[in-house]
């Protein structure tokens, strides 16, 4: 089957890294129809545009989306973050941010939930740049929104060997949304008498990824604290260029979007010392998501021992095509 797949190499060292991705996936023989779409601080400092309508109608009749990474310092923070990445987060209804850390000691994956909490955008400024400024930020948390995450998460558990899931929040001071979660969370557990659970207030959460990860299995938990948390876990599984992650349309009504955790790192571009092993696994992902289960277990497998992984951004993705 050929896949019809946009890619958005981005910013900085995205398109080096998208090429080392796609070298790998069709050294596995998975056939792409790829579709470039020139999006990031590139095209925003050259037209003002950061993701117009026309551009997003035409990722929306893609099976798939690859995205290398976005940002540049003559951009404001907060641009294409919100512009770009969480546009196309929420008009896609990519409701949940997948990232598996598969490097030991840490075999776990977290399901994050991708269009709710803080990170809705609800909130304001009053009286901005004065000495009585007030800002408020508010995090949105929907009984559906909640659910359809917290199922995929005890979805995903049943099917891995240790059938384990840990709910992470906070429960004991933010009292509206953790009950929100809590309560889902004990509903749907109700359903899945297969699965074992477990809650953890997410202070905790990181102390116990740091000094015992191999208690977690699954975890499930809400939009900022998951951002957290992943980026603590690809730091303990090797540095974020190691990390890959998925944001998932799980009902398939649209495409979803495959990128590495990292950022753009304008500082690495042209030196041959990005690490596209991220963009790799990222792309195994978008692979095992279309159904290609054989190639992306290649791929995954082909990285999972970092051992002769060196070399320039180039060399490496040799490599690892090599291996596949």
């Amino acid at each position: 089957m050929r896949h019809r797949i946009g890619v958005i190499a981005g910013d900085g060292i995205g398109p080096e890294v998208v090429a080392e991705a796609l070298k790998v996936v069709a050294a596995s023989g998975v056939d792409l129809d790829v579709v470039d779409h020139d999006l990031g601080a590139r095209r925003f400092l050259a037209t003002g545009e950061v993701l117009p309508d026309a551009e997003l109608e035409a990722l929306r009749c893609h099976d798939a989306i690859l995205l290398g990474a976005v940002g540049e310092p003559r951009v404001a923070p907060g641009v294409l973050e919100r512009g770009l990445l969480l546009r196309l987060r929420f008009a896609l209804d990519l409701y949940v941010n997948l990232r598996p850390s598969l490097v030991p000691p840490l075999d776990l994956v977290v399901v994050r939930e991708n269009t709710e909490g803080v990170y809705a955008g609800e909130g304001g400024a009053l009286r901005k740049g004065t000495p009585h400024e007030v800002a408020t930020q508010g995090s949105v948390n929907t009984r559906m929104g909640v659910e359809r995450c917290v199922r995929f998460a005890f979805q995903l558990a049943a099917t891995r060997p240790r059938r384990h899931l840990t709910l992470v929040h906070k429960t004991n001071v933010l009292s509206f949304a953790g009950d929100l979660w809590q309560r889902t969370f004990d509903e749907v557990a109700a359903e899945h008498p297969d699965v074992a659970t477990a809650y953890v207030h997410v202070d905790a959460a990181c102390i116990h990824l740091v000094e015992a990860p191999e208690r977690f299995d699954v975890i499930v938990t809400d939009n900022l604290f998951g951002d957290i948390l992943t980026d603590l876990a690809g730091a303990l599984a090797g540095g974020i260029g190691m990390a890959a992650s998925a944001n998932l349309n799980p009902a398939r009504t649209g495409p979803s979007l495959f990128e590495p955790v990292h950022g753009s790192a304008p500082d690495l571009v042209g030196t041959g010392r990005a690490n596209p092993v991220a963009a790799v696994r990222s792309a195994a992902m978008m692979l095992e998501f279309l159904g290609e289960t054989d190639a992306a277990a290649r791929i995954t497998k082909a990285v999972a021992d970092p051992v002769g992984l060196t070399g320039s951004t180039s060399e490496i993705g040799d490599t690892i095509a090599g291996r596949v």
